[in-house]
């Protein structure tokens, strides 16, 4: 969908050691695959069936260090399941969070990105 100022989300980029790996990992959590891949240093993955933004993957020598400051809410039909699933495929269990109207889980890829887990509605 494109805004009345001509924008809109081509694509969220993660900064990261190893963007071969990641690219592929995220890949296969989302249903995607990846479409390009410059020498290593840049991968793009497709959104997959579901749809979404392109995802891309940049290597850097030096991530940025801390909480980051963009992450994926991805919404799941099943939300322990999916969960269960990521940690699997070797994601990490951060938190789990409880609103009266909201519950999401907080994991973190392979490389520590922080990403989260809801029940879709």
């Amino acid at each position: 969908m494109t805004t009345s100022t001509g924008l809109r989300v081509g694509m969220v980029t993660f900064d990261c050691r190893d963007a071969r790996s990641l690219a592929g990992w995220w890949a296969r959590q989302i249903g995607g695959e990846v479409v390009a891949d410059h020498d290593g240093w840049f991968l793009m993955v497709s959104p997959g069936e579901h749809g979404g933004p392109v995802l891309g993957f940049q290597q850097v020598s030096d991530p940025t260090p801390g909480k980051n400051r963009v992450h994926l809410d991805l919404e799941a039909a099943d939300r322990e399941l999916s969960v269960e699933r990521l940690l699997g495929e070797g994601a990490l269990e951060i938190a789990r969070h409880e609103t009266p109207s909201f519950t999401w889980v907080v994991l973190a890829d392979p490389e520590g990105n922080q990403f989260c887990v809801s029940q879709r509605h």
